[in-house]
């Protein structure tokens, strides 16, 4: 049997993204240090899963992200968080300043996405 282990993506500080991450999942800290490129890496997830969140040298300053990730090869087009309690997610999102938007309930279940302060787009879902 295979399963995600972890997904790698660039943002400016990840540092403060890993703590936004621990804030509205419950994550923890797995690991952090230096990186690729004389960069910087966060591990931050549960134990059996995590994201891996990167700046170079220069903070990401140097790569201009799309202005479509669905039009870009290689694109990043949002990441997908099942939650047990959807609205109390989206309350955490909304105190830290972020909008929420694209809310749909289908099956098989309800979902709301944001932006972190980076550009990365979170797919929040709750299956009832």
């Amino acid at each position: 049997m295979s399963r995600l282990e972890h997904v790698n993506f660039t943002v400016a500080d990840p540092k403060a993204t890993a703590q936004m991450l621990i804030d509205l999942f419950d994550w923890h800290v797995r690991w952090e240090g230096e990186a690729i490129n004389g960069g910087y890496t966060v591990h931050v997830g549960t134990d059996e899963a995590y994201v891996a969140v990167y700046t170079g040298p220069d903070g990401g300053k140097s790569q201009t992200p799309p202005q479509n990730s669905y039009l870009q090869r290689g694109g990043l087009n949002h990441i997908g968080i099942v939650v047990n309690d959807l609205d109390t997610v989206e309350a955490k999102v909304k105190a830290m300043g972020l909008k929420t938007h694209s809310h749909a309930d289908y099956e098989p279940g309800r979902r709301f996405y944001f932006h972190d302060d980076t550009g990365i787009e979170f797919e929040v879902i709750a299956y009832d």
